[in-house]
């Protein structure tokens, strides 16, 4: 009686309480810190826009192609598929464990034969029969909290498991972008390539004239023919880059490789920003990022995995009862067989409180290794948007200066052909500055798809997409 009165008593104190330590985001956290809610660093060049990123920030390129393409794969991808599949699995633990605060009831019968005082065996049918049936109730008073802690940690878990879901819906959304572009380069890179390989064909049928005129030689026809073989090899790897980026397109999609959309083939330029990339700040990165959110809900789950352990050092207290019938089924029916019971169920792991200490010791050890992920995950992100501002920012400087070299290289292969007809230059002058111009091509096109896949780069850093 008496240490039914202990174990009552420390009951009744416990309600009310819930063990462990209510979540919040750290203090000292690095989500938490000045610099890294401020404004970008790389974000003050005449490239970006410090107004918040948009939602669907694909819009931007305002090409309803592109537009039709994302859609259609974050509604049919099939790691979108996926995502979603374990979201709603979460779900359904966190149902699971909710239902572990509930009245909780069970029913129980049976009908069987035995033979008292010896081994169990097959028993003639005129034995009689015995049967029971009964019903059990129980609800759990939960006096130290630790169902509600396991019901936060799976709420937090199963808020994690959507963040992971938005971070797939924004790396679909990138990959669509990136492989739309991909196909569009492609085809301006083949354009350039076949625009030399146009310039190097007149040349060679010139010098052919020329040699068979008897004013050239075999080795300025070998030279120029050399120069066009050498573009035209470069014809087939651009088809293969752009076949590529078409069945990485279908996948997307959720399509057959062989299902990819022919239509896309002749585009002939890549989606183009008439305005600088709008940016925000620091502050909305770390609360926009799918990455950083999952990370903060683990943290907070870990955190209540704390108060799940704290809870089993006091008693575990249900309330009980059952009710029902036990006799042979001749007289199965009769008041004698009916029996009952109500009353607390009290359970209480005092003899172990080392190794519960040991437990909730570790558990305070998860959680600082999730502080620990939390802010790594907010120092890379900030790392990634940093190097993607600042490479798509000088990336428009390339552009520009690249740009200008074949101009200057087109003109100088102009003047070059008008002087060679002229006889006023020789064939290797004529060569040299076609190369120079196939050269000048080819890097001012491998530039011009560079700069859309930095700008892409800038939008998946930034975390935007996810949002429906």
């Amino acid at each position: 009686m008496r240490i039914a009165s202990t174990v009552g008593l420390a009951a009744l104190m416990l309600a009310g309480c819930t063990a462990g330590p209510d979540y919040h985001v750290p203090e000292k956290a690095m989500v938490k810190a000045p610099a890294a809610n401020g404004a970008f660093v790389a974000g003050q060049d005449k490239a970006f826009d410090p107004s918040p990123l948009p939602d669907h920030w694909w819009r931007l390129y305002a090409d309803p192609r592109l537009d039709a393409y994302v859609q259609e794969a974050l509604a049919a991808n099939t790691n979108l598929r996926a995502a979603d599949a374990n979201l709603r699995r979460a779900s359904e633990v966190v149902r699971q464990v909710e239902a572990g605060r509930t009245v909780q009831t069970r029913i129980d019968g049976g009908a069987f034969a035995a033979r008292v005082g010896g081994y169990t065996l097959t028993v003639p049918l005129d034995l009689p029969y015995t049967a029971e049936l009964g019903a059990e109730i129980s609800y759990p008073l939960d006096l130290a909290g630790g169902i509600k802690r396991g019901i936060e940690a799976a709420r937090d878990d199963a808020e994690a498991v959507q963040a992971a879901r938005d971070q797939v819906r924004v790396t679909v959304a990138a990959a669509v972008t990136r492989s739309y572009a991909g196909v569009c380069t492609a085809n301006v890179t083949l354009a350039a390539t076949q625009r030399v390989l146009d310039i190097q064909n007149r040349t060679l049928s010139s010098m052919t004239r020329l040699f068979k005129g008897g004013r050239g030689t075999s080795f300025d026809v070998t030279r120029a023919r050399a120069a066009a073989d050498k573009s035209a090899a470069a014809i087939p790897e651009i088809l293969a880059q752009r076949q590529a980026s078409l069945f990485e397109l279908a996948a997307l999609m959720g399509r057959a490789p062989a299902d990819y959309p022919r239509e896309l083939e002749s585009c002939a330029a890549p989606p183009t920003l008439r305005q600088p990339i709008p940016v925000g700040d620091g502050a909305a990165l770390l609360r926009r990022r799918p990455d950083i959110r999952a990370s903060e809900r683990r943290l907070a789950a870990a955190t209540a995995g704390i108060g799940v352990e704290t809870a089993k050092l006091y008693p575990q207290v249900t309330l009980s009862g059952s009710a029902g019938f036990a006799n042979s089924i001749a007289n199965f029916a009769t008041g004698a067989s009916f029996g009952a019971f109500a009353g607390p169920l009290i359970s209480w792991a005092f003899p172990n409180r080392k190794l519960l200490h040991a437990q909730i010791a570790a558990a305070g050890d998860v959680a600082d290794a999730s502080l620990a992920q939390f802010d790594g995950t907010v120092i890379e992100a900030l790392r990634q948007t940093e190097t993607a501002l600042s490479a798509y920012a000088r990336e428009i400087d390339r552009d520009e200066a690249l740009e200008k070299a074949r101009d200057d290289a087109a003109h100088s292969t102009d003047q070059a052909n008008r002087l060679f007809r002229y006889g006023r230059t020789d064939v290797l002058s004529v060569l040299t500055v076609e190369a120079q111009l196939a050269e000048a091509e080819a890097t001012l096109a491998s530039s011009r798809a560079a700069l859309v896949d930095r700008q892409i780069n800038v939008f998946l850093a930034l975390g935007g997409g996810w949002e429906k």
